[in-house]
């Protein structure tokens, strides 16, 4: 992140529709010329499963009922993809940016970037990581970062116009910090029950930072730590 009109903006303790609703006010600004790219750092408290706004994914009474006896509320996004857990336990990241007019845009370029980038974040804390799918994963994509095979970090983009032409970037990464896999997949698979999905989603097939390192860094180290990482790309 090199260049002028940039910003950083943190979430902590936020709400994941608070911190969707922030994510749509900074792209407006790229859109409109205000900012040329923006990194979002956010954290969420509340147990929240993200699900995908589309007919394959279909919220119901009978699944809201049991999301909230399981401690899980559920919050519908237009969005590709598949149901994704937000916790405490997990922190996310979107990259606004505008993408070089000079080059053809392309969505294995854009993500390698991305990836590339999470990798110098977690090689500045000793751990290696590879990029491939994770059979069994929730939200499984060719772009997810893994340690010895199991997933650490999912992602996802999508490109949209800025106001008097050029392509902007958007790209998300969840991070898989403390999370307990048991507690964090669960609402995942009762939805995926719910909408006659045979998909098993398993919890030994993810893993998390802090199983990885020694020290226990917060929030406000992780969130330093990432954006370090995106100043040196």
């Amino acid at each position: 992140m090199t260049k002028q009109r940039n910003k950083i903006v943190e979430l902590t303790n936020t709400s994941v529709a608070a911190a969707f609703d922030k994510e749509t006010q900074l792209l407006k600004q790229i859109q409109t010329n205000q900012l040329d790219q923006v990194l979002l750092l956010w954290r969420t408290t509340e147990n929240t499963l993200v699900l995908p706004a589309s007919n394959k994914w279909q919220n119901s009474a009978q699944l809201e009922q049991q999301l909230k006896q399981l401690d899980w509320q559920i919050l519908s996004r237009r969005t590709g993809g598949a149901p994704v857990p937000q916790t405490s336990g997990v922190i996310n990241l979107s990259h606004i940016y505008l993408w070089q007019e000079q080059e053809s845009y392309s969505i294995p370029k854009a993500y390698n970037k991305l990836c590339d980038t999470l990798m110098s974040f977690f090689a500045s804390f000793g751990v290696n990581t590879e990029v491939h799918a994770t059979p069994h994963s929730y939200c499984d994509g060719d772009y997810n970062l893994n340690i010895k095979g199991k997933k650490i970090v999912g992602t996802a983009q999508r490109v949209v116009l800025k106001n008097g032409g050029g392509s902007i970037v958007l790209v998300q990464a969840c991070i898989l910090i403390d999370a307990v896999m048991e507690h964090l997949i669960k609402p995942v698979n009762l939805c995926y029950q719910e909408n006659n999905n045979d998909e098993d989603i398993r919890a030994d097939v993810h893993t998390c930072l802090f199983q990885h390192i020694d020290d226990r860094p917060n929030t406000s180290a992780l969130f330093q730590a990432l954006t370090n990482a995106f100043l040196t790309s």
